[in-house]
């Protein structure tokens, strides 16, 4: 095996087994920093190790392996009484907590992660790292602040864990519907993740993350399969995940929604997800208001229902955004129902919605993308290459630099 495929096999388990090889360690020693310590430690022996020894045939069995052995090297090291017996229990032993309504150990991971003792910021920032994966300048970008704001704040949650003796499961049945708002934010921005990566050294669709992030809302829909917010959730992201093959094309450039081949998209996932919206409507008739999520899967059910981007009703979809503006009054809430304004009332109108929006979106590179577009459909051809050049700057996904640069060069 040559050195670059053995290095496009790390950067595969790491895709695939980070969240595994964490929620093993942490299960087994109840300790978050012990368990990323110590799987950045195993991975860091892979890149060492395989290159001279080969991929081995289970890389997932491999990396926990290590891992559990360097967890219990730092714990011997940093031991300051001989407990012969608690150090053969913690060699030989690998205990359970109880299970909770479900015994999935990533799950668990979310859940303790997601506790309602720490604030939502740090229950989302925390999950993108431990469950994820996701390197602390992507979650920063996520966020939209420094990084090392989000480094203290990931310390600070993982601190009160291990203070407020946090628990490692998921919660029971009765406790399952308070705590599950928290957990459905952070699946859904490590959807968002995987769907529009943030940093410029990955892959620009990750689809382990999609698929990952899909794959848990199934397990908690099974939880609470009443639960019209999970519904919404998953049908959010099967019909965002249908437009995956047409997101990017063969020269690695973002496919905007408008220039996408719908006859690529995924009939099976599109399908699902309007029988889920459809659930969700018919509920909304009954007198149940319908939540973010559920407003997010119909305006996107909308999108996936129109043979192009000319018979979309965007007179619905505009109606769906001002629903979710009175749940939802956050300024990039605001920019994307602009968008659906610049197609009923004229770019102008959209772009002096957009232009309030600047105090709050400056260091948002979608914000600018948007005003760019909107000035190039008014004929402001050097504003608009000068907001292009700005999203072009902030930008991290590097299909979507491509795309920003190709419709900048366009303009006259």
């Amino acid at each position: 095996m040559s050195g670059i495929d053995v290095r496009e096999a790390i950067t595969q388990a790491h895709h695939e087994e980070w969240a595994r090889v964490v929620a093993a360690l942490t299960r087994r020693f109840g300790d978050l920093d012990i368990a990323e310590e110590a799987a950045a430690e195993a991975f860091a022996t892979a890149v060492q190790r395989w290159p001279a020894d080969g991929v081995p045939p289970n890389p997932g069995a491999w990396l926990t392996t290590t891992a559990n052995r360097k967890a219990i090297d730092r714990i011997r090291r940093e031991s300051k009484r001989d407990d012969k017996h608690k150090e053969a229990r913690m060699v030989y032993d690998d205990p359970r907590e109880p299970v909770g309504a479900i015994d999935d150990d990533r799950l668990r991971l979310i859940f303790t992660c997601c506790h309602p003792a720490l604030a939502m910021d740090s229950r989302v920032a925390l999950t993108l790292r431990m469950v994820a994966g996701l390197t602390m300048p992507e979650i920063a970008r996520a966020f939209l602040v420094a990084e090392s704001a989000m480094g203290q704040r990931i310390t600070r949650a993982k601190a009160k864990i291990k203070a407020a003796r946090i628990p490692y499961r998921v919660p029971s049945a009765e406790d399952l519907p308070a705590r599950v708002s928290g957990v459905l934010a952070v699946l859904y921005l490590v959807f968002n993740e995987g769907y529009l990566a943030t940093g410029s050294d990955t892959d620009p669709v990750r689809h382990e993350l999609t698929a990952e992030a899909i794959r848990l809302t199934r397990l908690i829909r099974v939880l609470l399969p009443d639960d019209g917010e999970v519904a919404g959730l998953l049908a959010l992201m099967l019909l965002t995940e249908a437009r995956r093959p047409a997101r990017v094309s063969a020269a690695g450039e973002l496919v905007a929604l408008d220039e996408q081949d719908r006859g690529t998209w995924d009939a099976a996932l599109i399908a699902e997800g309007h029988r889920l919206v459809r659930e969700r409507l018919a509920a909304a008739a009954a007198g149940v208001a319908p939540g973010r999520y559920q407003i997010l899967a119909a305006i996107n059910a909308v999108h996936t229902s129109a043979r192009d981007m000319r018979a979309t009703d965007w007179s619905q979809v505009l109606a769906l955004y001002d629903q979710l503006v009175r749940l939802d009054p956050s300024p990039i809430v605001a920019l994307n129902r602009a968008i659906a304004v610049a197609e009923l009332d004229g770019p102008e109108v959209a772009l002096a919605a957009v232009d309030r929006l600047e105090p709050r979106l400056a260091g948002y590179h979608a914000y600018h993308a948007t005003r760019a577009d909107l000035l190039r459909r008014l004929g402001r051809d050097h504003e608009s290459r000068a907001a292009y050049d700005t999203a072009i700057g902030l930008a991290g996904n590097t299909a979507e630099i491509a795309s920003l640069t190709r419709r900048r060069d366009r303009l006259r």
